[in-house]
């Protein structure tokens, strides 16, 4: 039986959001998660790869959560067969051994259409949890890897898993900060499908200029065909100053999201396989309560040990631990009741673009902050 009336410990997580980076390996704002929504490269070669993965590798997070993006051709490897002799090279390239950068990373969660359970393990950090899902995947009709048609998007997003606190896609969802020169570029199905899912975040690029955050209310009903029932734009703090770009949805902060996190929960104590640490107050976070929802903290199952029998397989990266599910992998989002009942909570989806390079116009090429997200998310230990 469901205990919705449990009040868990939230603690703020700062999240580091940043996307077509295309070679570039700025210097970055500390945080807890580093996200990058793909476009790491302008083609993927084992020597940009190799070069965008030592930078990543070096920035001090507990999570660094990747995607690829279109430039990223070689992580395609059916792609790069068919269509990489196109592309000017220094010398053939093998995409088997450029995806091993990040497929082998002690430190790099690399999401290919796939979700994971992330728990942050440093004693000293706020020792909270999400759910992830990550997908190179968007609309275009130029030769592109990772590509579908526009408007056959809908088999795609059906994988989004209905528990899913974090959508990270290389595109952006329709009418949402995904304006090219005059005409908007994203994605009506996934749109749909964030609906659907409601997540907290929803972090993408690919549309340089249309760099920025909305906070988005959804229509829950949608008795009329409407999803959304208003949309905010957020007013950069950063903008033309030494100020973070900070985007803050945390009750401290005023502004919390009308959202609740779907982690689920756990009858087992998932602390005695991170850390046997006891969580100080050194660097920790205030806690706050979240109401209505039932205590968030970890998996139904944890094994101490991976477990790939029972469908699930655990890994120490960095400062964190990632849990993955064979459910978790693939084209088709099973039901999930527990899920679909408290997902009713979820009301406001924060939608971010956290493109850093700026618009392809003529000119020096320009760069923008990487957009940093203070949010509220459950404490598992």
């Amino acid at each position: 039986m469901n205990d919705h009336t449990s009040r868990p410990l939230l603690r703020r997580t700062r999240i580091v959001c940043i996307s077509d980076t295309h070679n570039q390996t700025p210097k970055l704002p500390k945080g807890d998660v580093l996200i990058h929504a793909g476009d790491l490269t302008n083609q993927g070669s084992y020597t940009e790869l190799k070069k965008t993965v030592e930078w990543l590798e070096k920035a001090e997070f507990e999570a660094k959560i990747v995607i690829a993006g279109n430039h990223d051709i070689t992580l395609e490897p059916e792609f790069y067969k068919e269509h990489g002799t196109s592309w000017r090279w220094p010398k053939p390239q093998e995409p088997t051994k450029c995806r091993s950068l990040f497929l082998n990373s002690p430190s790099i969660t690399y999401l290919e259409h796939e979700a994971a359970s992330i728990f942050l393990s440093s004693p000293t950090g706020p020792r909270t949890c999400f759910k992830v899902f990550g997908s190179p995947y968007h609309p275009n009709l130029r030769n592109w890897p990772f590509k579908y048609a526009p408007g056959e998007g809908g088999p795609y997003w059906k994988a989004i898993p209905l528990d899913t606190d974090i959508v990270i896609t290389h595109g952006p969802p329709e009418n949402h900060l995904d304006v090219a020169g005059s005409k908007p570029a994203g994605c009506e199905a996934l749109l749909k499908a964030l609906h659907r899912v409601r997540p907290m975040l929803s972090i993408f690029g690919h549309i340089h200029e249309a760099r920025g955050a909305e906070r988005v209310q959804w229509d829950i009903e949608s008795a009329n065909g409407c999803l959304e029932m208003g949309t905010e734009t957020w007013e950069d703090p950063g903008a033309g100053s030494n100020k973070q770009s900070l985007v803050n949805l945390t009750a401290k902060g005023g502004r919390p999201l009308r959202t609740a996190t779907l982690t689920r929960q756990s009858s087992m104590n998932f602390c005695s396989l991170a850390s046997s640490s006891p969580m100080g107050d050194t660097g920790a976070q205030p806690d706050v309560l979240q109401p209505g929802v039932s205590n968030s903290t970890s998996p139904d199952v944890f094994p101490a040990v991976d477990n790939e029998a029972n469908g699930m397989v655990k890994k120490k990266l960095g400062g964190a631990f990632e849990l993955r599910q064979a459910s978790d992998i693939g084209w088709a989002s099973e039901p999930d009741v527990e899920a679909d009942e408290r997902r009713s909570l979820r009301n406001e989806t924060c939608m971010i673009n956290a493109a850093f390079l700026g618009p392809h116009f003529s000119g020096p090429k320009q760069f923008r902050k990487p957009i940093v997200v203070d949010v509220d998310l459950p404490v598992w230990c």
